[in-house]
């Protein structure tokens, strides 16, 4: 078997065999296939596409070229989330203890963040004493006597896909579903999820920037669940403004906390809820999404959220005081406004602008070993629909950096009547 031909075929629009794929995917791990073959081949695949078998094959490979995570000692369906990822996405935070406070065990392997800010590990962290290295068996015990557990990845998980993801990068195929969809559920697999529920994210601070490429991508990762006997399920939300009011680490640890409280932002609670609904549904312990739904808010209402958000902080180590007293978290020294420049109704806040602002003030990494500080960020005053006055503020920055320069005001547009609001949840796929 040659590469060349591999290439050759899919040039033509042919559909690759599951040999074929083990064959070039096993052979650049090793070391035995060039970069230039395979950006060959990955662009003939950006041209011709996949049909569902090959980007099941394709996904299957990328798993199978490292370490797996083996669950089986954790008793239940274990239901992982992924979010294609935006701008202040605290999402994974909220979900946690809500899903572990129905009796449903998460076993949650999380990244960190390079871009905007912090992953959802560079968030744990700026809770202090939080430990997210855990090993194998603390993991699992963790799972067993708490409900829930969150760990970084492994660097032996899916070493294939992180190969290939930064040849795409440099090789602008980065925007082919095949690829996009085959990278992320190849991570969950390995990360041994049982069941799957997706955030996919749409719009000016998302992956995917129209609704069409945000379904397509969702309907290719949930086949590919089901090709691969994995209960999936994908939610499309909004990504047109910053999720909530907190973009950083720290501040949207305690907006985590606000929501748990039933004090968060309307549309990251609703998101939030939906998505733990669905979660509750895939692990096949409940079946009606409205009943699921209105259960999920009276965990929120009885304290029980708040309660097992505190349980997991300690039982990772962490100091649970955050919960009642948000100076525990790390605090900035300067906290700038930024008043607004014109006065009308907020049309539209670009939420890369604004997620581009927050790195500049140190929330997020511009390369991957860079250091975050926990407690730069941002806070939106007013968003979207809301009306402001002129030299009204709109924002918050929080740096330690004694200097500071951001275009944070070119992220907003005004106009002189009330805008239509976008809703936040679009589609299911299921």
């Amino acid at each position: 078997m040659r590469v060349v031909d591999i290439i050759n075929k899919k040039k033509k629009g042919e559909a690759l065999t599951k040999e074929e794929i083990e064959f070039f995917v096993q052979g650049y791990v090793k070391g035995e296939v060039p970069d230039y073959q395979i950006s060959a081949l990955y662009m003939a695949i950006y041209f011709q596409g996949m049909n569902d078998e090959e980007i099941a094959d394709l996904t299957m490979a990328y798993v199978n070229s490292g370490e797996t995570i083996d669950l089986s000692g954790i008793a239940g369906i274990k239901v992982d989330k992924h979010s294609t990822g935006g701008v202040g996405d605290k999402i994974s935070l909220i979900v946690i203890p809500l899903v572990a406070s129905l009796g449903i065990p998460v076993a949650k392997m999380s990244g960190r963040g390079l871009g905007h800010t912090g992953g959802t590990i560079d968030k744990l962290e700026a809770i202090p004493g939080f430990r997210t290295a855990l090993s194998a068996e603390e993991f699992i015990a963790n799972v067993n006597n708490h409900g829930m557990a969150v760990v970084g990845q492994t660097a032996n998980l899916t070493p294939a896909d992180k190969l290939t993801y930064a040849l795409r990068d440099v090789t602008g195929t980065v925007d082919s579903i095949p690829l996009i969809a085959s990278s992320i559920m190849s991570k969950k697999i390995a990360s041994g999820a049982d069941a799957i529920v997706l955030d996919v994210k749409v719009g000016s601070g998302a992956f995917m920037k129209s609704l069409a490429e945000a379904k397509k991508l969702a309907e290719c990762m949930v086949q590919i669940g089901k090709s691969l006997k994995r209960r999936t399920i994908a939610i499309i939300t909004d990504m047109n403004q910053p999720l909530g009011h907190e973009v950083g680490n720290a501040n949207e640890i305690r907006e985590v906390i606000d929501v748990l409280r039933g004090k968060g932002a309307e549309d990251e609670t609703g998101i939030a809820l939906t998505i733990a609904s669905y979660m509750a549904i895939a692990s096949g312990g409940y079946h009606d999404f409205r009943s699921t739904y209105e259960e999920l808010q009276q965990v929120i209402s009885s304290g029980k959220a708040i309660e097992k958000l505190e349980e997991l902080i300690s039982s990772q180590g962490g100091n649970p005081q955050v919960v009642h007293d948000l100076f525990q978290l790390p605090q900035a020294e300067y906290h700038i406004e930024i008043f607004s420049n014109q006065a009308g109704y907020i049309r539209a806040i670009d939420a890369e602008q604004i997620g581009l602002a927050a790195m500049l003030l140190g929330a997020g990494r511009k390369k991957k070993d860079d250091a975050i500080d926990y407690a730069a960020g941002v806070t939106l005053l007013k968003k979207v629909g809301d009306y402001v006055d002129l030299n009204e503020p709109l924002c918050i920055l929080h740096t330690n950096l004694d200097h500071v320069e951001t275009d944070i005001l070119k992220a907003y547009a005004f106009q002189e009547s009330v805008p239509n609001v976008t809703a936040t949840i679009h589609e299911v796929v299921s």
